[in-house]
């Protein structure tokens, strides 16, 4: 099966072609422009140099959620537009999960898959590698640090911290007595590969299915409520 993959969870844009496991072409950017700029003309020059043709993909995956609000409504919309002309199916996969993928050859290792939520959060989910495989330990969640530490501190197997919020919890964890490792830059962030990988197995949807997990609301969304609530207190 030939998978077409985006990844626009954080800071990092990437696409890849997958065929049963294999990458067959792959594009990474990290350079801190908008993805609504690069990823697009990041898949057509990937899949021109590559000579895919689009109609040889068999489905589209996308990492959708958690992550940037902005970053996964741009990374979901244009693999909707790209499945809704091809008349192909979705898969919309865990941004922990896929990028868990990277780490998925170290037996036995506990991955901590750790992106930044800012108020001292992290997305976080917890994984085994087994085998070249993932064992889930927990859903996909929003996760205080503390909370984080005091739930893997006793933890015995090999420890590593990896995601764009590796740095951030491998810093808490380890000055807060737990022993982990973070993972080397090449395997450390989001990668379309990953997106690719998670999808095999994933559910399908439609393009009109797909949908993104945020887990929580936006700081926007928040800020709108907390004028609301004080606009009501005021007037009561």
């Amino acid at each position: 099966m030939r998978i077409l993959a985006l990844e626009t969870s954080a800071k990092s844009v990437s696409c890849a072609v997958t065929e049963d496991g294999a990458v067959l072409a792959r594009g990474f950017q990290c350079t801190g422009l908008t993805h609504s700029r690069t990823l697009l003309p990041m898949v057509d020059a990937m899949l021109q140099n590559a000579e895919i043709p689009m109609a040889s993909i068999d489905l589209f995956a996308v990492a959708a959620g958690p992550g940037s609000f902005t970053g996964l409504r741009i990374g979901v919309s244009a693999l909707k537009g790209l499945a809704w002309a091809a008349e192909k199916p979705c898969a919309g996969v865990s941004t922990l999960y896929a990028m868990a993928q990277n780490l998925a050859h170290l037996d036995g290792a506990l991955l901590i898959c750790a992106m930044d939520a800012r108020r001292s959060q992290v997305y976080n989910a917890l994984f085994e590698a087994q085998n070249g495989t993932l064992k889930r330990l927990c859903g996909d969640r929003a996760i205080g640090l503390d909370a984080l530490a005091a739930e893997v501190q006793n933890d015995s197997r090999r420890k590593i911290v990896l995601g764009d919020g590796a740095m951030l919890a491998h810093g808490y964890l380890t000055q807060n007595g737990v022993d982990c490792a973070i993972a080397p830059a090449a395997l450390r962030y989001q990668d379309a590969v990953g997106v690719a990988l998670a999808a095999e197995g994933a559910e399908r949807c439609s393009a009109q299915e797909l949908s993104i997990s945020y887990l929580r609301v936006s700081q926007a969304e928040r800020e709108r409520k907390a004028r609301l609530e004080q606009k009501s207190s005021q007037q009561s």
